[in-house]
């Protein structure tokens, strides 16, 4: 295929390879083969040249845990206490929806991740085999499980099914932008035998798994009264942790419980501002790091944030743990734009350098606006990203080379058809509908 050079007015490549200056990105097929500063110094017989000298190239950014279709739910109840949420709010609603609604409001989530620069996603949800064709057709990146619950038999029964399914057509699809792992929803909702069919089910399909874990202490504490145990230490018990694991939240942990993971394959999704606005608490982020374990950005569901903008998350994540510890050392920038962008990807089984710029990595390229006021002036470049940058700064997205933003305008998504859609949809899940 065409090989596509990018001119860009600088690059950062990764959080500890900046280049302040004009520079070059090469790709063919979807991967990075070159880059560097200054002019391109090949031959540039039959290459597609992009030129974007007023901007800054950075790695796609990587949104570690979400629920994409609760696009549809934004604001439908804010500023309840977590259980009132649920039970009054957000279960009736999502007993209304059918795969129509979940591809509709999945194809709405990719296009605000689009213009927010994120260019690969997890969700766990239901109807799973709509979501997947709308992450198809967007051109995004999705690493997706299909919800699991364990309450009785037939949900069991149903959920080691439909996981097994949507892993057999989905898997590898789209090119290998779709990626399948495992979602049994949490342990208060799957039980320990039924983890352990996870764990088992993980192991005969070599599937990763995803998985909410110690969110909220009323979760905790009723995990110690029903079963002597945290959430993290029931998952390892049920033999779940003997797999790859990425774990969401993860808010309220013992010393145990870190050190645990910390000899374990797991993953943190860290979700401040979801964590913030249900009242769910601020997770240890800086023991986690100090641990050595990796930890990446999530925004949680629409219905829970209500934005999937993770300049949002990036910025929230460099700032508050510092005000929680007082230490204006805690989570520096450099290590705040490696959790939305490398260590991201590594969280959601990402491999071959994703999340970097760096050649051999998938061409999954975000460029930013250097004529925004937001880098003005500009004595740290990553600075200026991790601390002033929003969404409105982003301009162009690729994803395995593939534009799918340019000059602010969605190229793979029919924009006015999603609108249409989704407010005929509104009127449907509107409260007391």
């Amino acid at each position: 295929m065409t090989q596509v050079l990018l001119e860009a007015g600088s690059l950062v490549l990764s959080a500890d390879a900046v280049i302040p200056e004009p520079g070059y990105v090469l790709w063919q097929d979807g991967v990075i083969l070159a880059t560097g500063r200054g002019v391109y110094p090949g031959p540039r017989d039959g290459m597609e040249v992009v030129s974007r000298p007023r901007a800054v190239a950075i790695p796609g950014l990587v949104n570690t845990h979400g629920h994409a279709a609760m696009t549809l739910l934004r604001g439908i109840g804010d500023d309840l206490p977590l259980q009132a949420w649920l039970t009054e709010r957000i279960y009736p609603a999502e007993a209304k929806l059918t795969g129509e609604a979940v591809y509709w409001g999945t194809l709405l989530a990719c296009w605000e991740m689009i213009q927010s620069g994120t260019t690969c996603f997890t969700d766990m949800y239901f109807f799973m085999h709509d979501a997947a064709r709308a992450v198809e057709e967007s051109g995004l990146r999705g690493v997706l499980s299909w919800g699991m619950v364990g309450l009785d038999e037939q949900s069991r029964a149903s959920g080691l099914g439909n996981s097994r399914a949507f892993f057999e057509r989905w898997n590898g699809a789209a090119d290998g932008r779709i990626r399948v792992t495992l979602g049994p929803h949490a342990p208060y909702t799957c039980p320990p035998d039924y983890l352990a069919q996870v764990a088992d089910l993980s192991a005969a399909l070599g599937a990763p798994v995803q998985i909410h874990l110690s969110e909220t202490r009323r979760e905790v504490e009723e995990c110690l009264e029903q079963h002597g145990t945290t959430p993290i230490q029931l998952a390892e018990r049920c033999g779940l942790l003997q797999r790859p694991v990425l774990a969401a939240h993860c808010v309220h942990l013992t010393e145990e419980d870190v050190a645990l993971m910390r000899t374990r394959d797991v993953r943190v999704a860290h979700n401040p501002q979801s964590n913030l606005k249900l009242a769910s608490g601020v997770a240890p982020v800086v023991k986690l790091l100090e641990a050595g374990i990796t930890v990446g950005i999530g925004t949680d569901g629409a219905a829970s944030n209500n934005n999937l903008d993770l300049f949002e998350e990036l910025r929230l994540a460099a700032t508050l743990h510092k005000g929680v510890l007082q230490d204006a050392t805690a989570v520096t920038a450099t290590e705040a734009f490696t959790m939305a962008t490398a260590s991201g990807a590594r969280c959601v089984f990402g491999e071959n350098g994703q999340g970097t710029l760096h050649p051999g990595a998938p061409a999954d390229i975000v460029l930013l606006n250097l004529d925004s006021p937001h880098f003005l002036p500009t004595y740290d470049l990553l600075s200026n990203i991790v601390y002033a940058a929003g969404a409105g700064d982003v301009t162009d997205v690729f994803v395995a080379g593939r534009a799918l933003l340019r000059n602010r305008e969605p190229v793979t998504l029919d924009v006015e058809r999603i609108r249409h859609e989704v407010r005929r949809l509104e009127a449907r899940l509107r409260p007391g509908s």
